[in-house]
């Protein structure tokens, strides 16, 4: 089985800490796959690709993190969506559980009768020209950690338009509430997005159900 812990609001240098602290316990076997929902205070993290030539809003904390792609933002009014998953019983495919992410991302759009997509040659999620989550993952001895960040208020958006997020013009962002043309909250899409977890993730991979009570256990 998988579990949900939602975190409210939370520093990203905590959430970061103790995301890293989960993913060993994961890889030990001593907790399931785990989906982390949180909003975060703003901060401006820089994926291995690094943040390129742009310079970077002022006044704003800047992180260097292990997950894959380029400076974006985080910031009140986005929900992280953060996964700790064990991709050894899952076929070690990590494309497949980039486009996992991907789908939380779209069946949340669609609750809220906003139409996602993804793009061919592009990660993330769409609304036809405009991105409106970001997804970036690392995987550590087949563990994954990080995730998908969807913007779900307008208030991400003027930080974006300051640099370019993810290598892009800040103007290709958007948000659910932009799309849908009303306030939606971070509160609204929580439920929602844990929803799509579930279903995604809810069950056993068949490697696990194969392996009995000892799956998980480490030499």
């Amino acid at each position: 089985m998988s579990a949900v812990r939602q975190w409210g609001r939370r520093e990203y240098e905590d959430a970061l800490a103790e995301m890293r602290a989960l993913r060993a316990a994961r890889r030990r076997g001593e907790i399931p796959d785990t989906l982390l929902l949180v909003e975060h205070p703003p901060v401006l993290t820089v994926g291995v690709q690094g943040a390129g030539d742009s310079p970077l809003p002022a006044g704003i904390p800047v992180v260097h993190v292990e997950r894959g792609g380029h400076v974006t933002y985080h910031g009140p009014g986005q929900l992280s969506a953060y996964s700790i998953v064990d991709l050894d019983s899952r076929g070690r495919d990590v494309r497949r559980f980039v486009t996992d992410l991907e789908e939380l991302a779209i069946r949340a759009a669609a609750e809220f009768d906003v139409t996602a997509v993804r793009v061919a040659g592009q990660r993330g999620v769409w609304v036809g020209e405009r991105k409106i989550a970001s997804v970036g993952v690392a995987v550590e001895e087949w563990v994954t950690s990080h995730g998908i960040a969807l913007n779900v208020t307008d208030e991400p958006l003027s930080v974006f338009r300051k640099f370019r997020p993810c290598g892009l013009s800040g103007e290709s962002m958007t948000s659910l509430s932009t799309e849908r043309g009303r306030p939606i909250t971070v509160a609204e899409v929580v439920p929602v997005v844990e929803k799509a977890w579930t279903r995604a993730f809810g069950k056993p991979a068949i490697a696990e159900l194969l392996a009995g009570p000892e799956v998980g256990a480490r030499a």
